[in-house]
């Protein structure tokens, strides 16, 4: 009898919820472990050309810890298309208007790029505060530390 590899079906995902509380580790370690909750890596089903992830909510935002001299020597570029439009801001300009949005660009890094990255962004969750509204889905709280 042969072996046939598996491969998943769209029907078949089965998502769950995970929480990351960012106050407790680095913002690579925080990027990486969503990523690959959002990819679905850590199931056993993982197809890689279905989009078989879970959904992930990112806690305390506002409390990131990042080594170094990052707060300052991190930059985000931005360009317009046109002469002179390439603006620049550093981690901790990015983080005193929304903290969200360090998160989100350092795990959207970290996704393939390809068709599937916008639903897997779209399943991140990233909140500034400890407070989220996804109780009714009983996440798991999961950490880099215990992941």
């Amino acid at each position: 009898m042969v072996q046939r590899t598996y491969s998943q079906k769209a029907a078949d995902v089965d998502r769950k919820w995970y929480v990351i509380d960012a106050s407790e580790d680095t913002l690579g370690r925080i990027a990486s472990l969503a990523a690959d909750y959002l990819n679905g890596k850590g199931k056993p089903t993982y197809t890689p050309h279905i989009d078989g992830g879970d959904y992930v909510i990112v806690v305390n935002a506002s409390k990131l810890k990042v080594t170094g001299n990052k707060l300052a020597n991190k930059m985000y570029y931005s360009y317009s298309g046109y002469p002179g439009g390439l603006s620049e801001r550093t981690l901790q300009e990015v983080m005193d208007k929304n903290p969200a949005e360090a998160i989100t660009h350092a795990v959207a890094g970290m996704l393939p790029k390809n068709k599937l990255r916008p639903g897997r962004l779209a399943r991140l969750r990233v909140y500034a505060g400890e407070e989220h509204d996804h109780q009714a889905q009983q996440p798991v709280t999961i950490g880099a530390k215990n992941g």
